[in-house]
């Protein structure tokens, strides 16, 4: 199914709700912008409906209905939860769900101003995700992978950035990612990893950190892929207090979270290239945090063993 199959409206959602969730149809419709996979709707004050777009978000749905459950009691900020499922229909042939609606404003549009709480609650928030995963957790698909294994990824994203598109050193970049496929693989067991920690992912109040949303991609593996989120969601210089708080981190996992902070700097850049262009997919707002979470990995001096003070070489420390 694609958009072009179906117009998702607030009167097909209101429709849906009022067929299978009769005692909600009262409440309020009202679009939500971004989603990628999901669109989304505000149903009242406290409720959003999500919306599936693409051929997999389904199956992430089920996802997010399995184990948000589970995991949300432990975690100290809010994440949204399901409520009620709705079931392919007539009006609509996929599943769709309810979930709470988690306040807050996207990183990539409420900048963060209070940066040393931020990451105090980024880091909180991991220590307590980053628990091991039992048997039957999902697996990482696309996401997941040792640095070695997402090397293409890593090329194709880069030349598909228009020349001058990253402000950084392009090759201190490549340095930072050549170092995070030498770094030894995860030893530890699986544990839960939300997988898709980046500025639309997370929301903020108040200058810091409030929720973080989207756990489609949710996976047991490598922690790595969740602490690159120091450099793409914090601020310059507060990855060191991060790393101090989680405190957990041992410089090989350092290192390939670093990594994995360029290529996903990397890819928000190109998502805000395509967003320019006027591309589908595009988000023209993700290009700056891209740049800037390029920036912060070359110039960042995590509190924990990190490559920045053992293998790098010092031109992966300047900026043009």
């Amino acid at each position: 199914m694609t958009d072009s199959e179906i117009e998702i409206t607030a009167e097909l959602v209101h429709g849906l709700v009022q067929d299978q969730h009769p005692d909600l149809a009262g409440l309020e419709v009202r679009e939500v912008a971004g989603g990628w996979d999901n669109r989304m709707w505000r149903l009242g004050d406290e409720l959003a409906v999500r919306m599936p777009r693409t051929e997999r978000a389904p199956d992430l749905q089920r996802k997010e209905r399995r184990w948000l459950p589970v995991l949300a009691p432990r975690l100290p900020l809010p994440v949204p939860v399901p409520v009620r499922n709705g079931e392919p229909s007539a009006r609509f042939p996929r599943p769709w769900s309810i979930m709470t609606w988690v306040p807050g404003e996207p990183l990539d549009s409420a900048p963060i101003s209070r940066g040393e709480d931020t990451a105090d609650a980024l880091a909180g928030f991991l220590k307590a995700l980053h628990e091991e995963a039992p048997a039957g957790a999902p697996t990482g698909a696309d996401r997941g992978a040792r640095p070695a294994e997402c090397t293409d990824g890593f090329e194709e994203f880069l030349r598909a950035i228009a020349p001058g598109g990253v402000a950084a050193d392009v090759r201190a970049v490549r340095d930072v990612w050549d170092d995070a496929v030498a770094a030894p693989a995860w030893e530890g067991p699986p544990v839960w990893v939300h997988g898709d920690l980046h500025p639309a992912n997370v929301v903020a109040s108040d200058g810091t950190l409030s929720g973080v949303i989207d756990f489609g991609d949710m996976f047991a593996g490598d922690p790595a892929w969740d602490l690159a989120a120091a450099w793409l969601l914090l601020p310059a210089g507060a990855d060191s207090r991060f790393f101090e708080v989680y405190a957990h981190a041992d410089e090989a996992t350092v290192r390939r979270a670093r990594g994995l902070a360029a290529l996903k700097g990397l890819f928000l850049v190109l998502m805000g290239q395509n967003g320019e262009r006027g591309l589908p997919g595009g988000k023209p707002a993700w290009g700056p945090a891209g740049r800037a979470a390029l920036e912060r990995v070359l110039t960042s001096r995590p509190g924990r063993p990190s490559p920045a003070r053992t293998s790098l070489p010092d031109r992966s420390r300047g900026r043009h």
